[in-house]
């Protein structure tokens, strides 16, 4: 019924930015339950942010104060603007939902830190 559609990865140099986006293609899903994860290279999915309240996100400490997150309702969309790129950020990154990732997992949108 929903179907996850991550888009707007691409390659990023060191402390450059990028946004993505998770589109939840569907009706009956609040995207506010949404949260993003993201899989490094040879490593197991990790979760990144998820959505605590309205206006509230929780992230990781690796990435707290770099990444910002955002919804827009009338597009069944989360945003993820990532700022002062690490090559760390190297990863495959998904959207699902949370504290369980009941969804399809989606195709992922890769995104690569690096000079």
């Amino acid at each position: 019924q929903v179907q996850l559609v991550e888009s707007g990865g691409g390659l990023v140099q060191p402390g450059g930015s990028l946004k993505i986006s998770c589109e939840a293609a569907g009706s009956g899903f609040d995207i506010n339950t949404l949260a993003w994860y993201r899989a490094p290279p040879g490593r197991q999915r990790e979760l990144v942010a998820y959505i605590k309240g309205v206006g509230q996100t929780s992230y990781r400490d690796s990435v707290a104060g770099r990444f910002t997150n955002s919804t827009d309702k009338a597009k069944n969309t989360v945003y993820h603007q990532m700022e002062r790129q690490k090559p760390e950020d190297t990863a495959i990154y998904y959207c699902n939902a949370f504290p369980t990732a009941t969804l399809q997992w989606g195709q992922g949108t890769h995104v690569t830190v690096s000079a």
